[in-house]
């Protein structure tokens, strides 16, 4: 009889299992790492990451549930173990990065310095103060900041493919956005969650 109630809480454990749906959730702190990585090597001066903490999985406890879960872990793969990584090295990715630091020594570095232009609240850069540019330069500047606002956007969405998860671009962007705020020297401006421009 209890060998008949175990075999039968197998059979409905298995049953329960096989309607597991596998989450993926967005490695948050992965991604700031690759954010902080590649806007640093844009900018000039590539950032340390901070080293992530690893947490052990919990060890499963003795008798039938132990068993359960070890049927589980069996069942469904241990991805959830594995430490998270963002892939930012694609020839794509590599590319568009070459033609941001060219872009970045070239004009934006000085436009940032001077105040013309600053790094909006959804991870693009944008003319803050058009008094800033001389006007005969107005059209060229306004070319610069659409070539990089197309190769910021073309990045976000590259990493977000070449992660498998093509889903994950708004949470790429919104992450990119804070690190290229965070990195932002002091006397650039930004714009913050309001959307008002404030200087670092």
């Amino acid at each position: 009889m209890r060998s008949l109630k175990r075999l039968l809480a197998v059979a409905a454990f298995v049953a329960l299992a096989g309607c597991v749906t596998i989450n993926v959730y967005f490695p948050a702190a992965a991604a700031e790492q690759a954010a902080q990585k590649f806007i640093g090597k844009v900018i000039g001066d590539e950032p340390v990451p901070a080293p992530s903490a690893t947490v052990a999985p919990p060890a499963a406890p003795a008798g039938q549930g132990g068993m359960a879960i070890g049927l589980l872990d069996l069942l469904v793969p241990a991805a959830h173990a594995q430490t998270p990584d963002i892939r930012v090295s694609t020839p794509q990715l590599v590319a568009l990065r070459a033609g941001m630091q060219a872009r970045f020594k070239a004009e934006l570095k000085g436009l940032l310095a001077s105040g013309a232009i600053g790094f909006t609240r959804d991870g693009m850069v944008a003319l803050r103060d058009p008094a800033a540019v001389p006007l005969a330069q107005r059209n060229q500047v306004r070319h610069t900041l659409d070539a990089e606002n197309r190769d910021r956007a073309a990045v976000y969405r590259e990493i977000a493919k070449a992660n498998g998860h093509p889903e994950w671009e708004p949470k790429i962007r919104d992450t990119f956005a804070k690190e290229w705020i965070d990195q932002a020297r002091a006397g650039w401006y930004y714009q913050n969650a309001a959307g008002a421009w404030q200087r670092k």
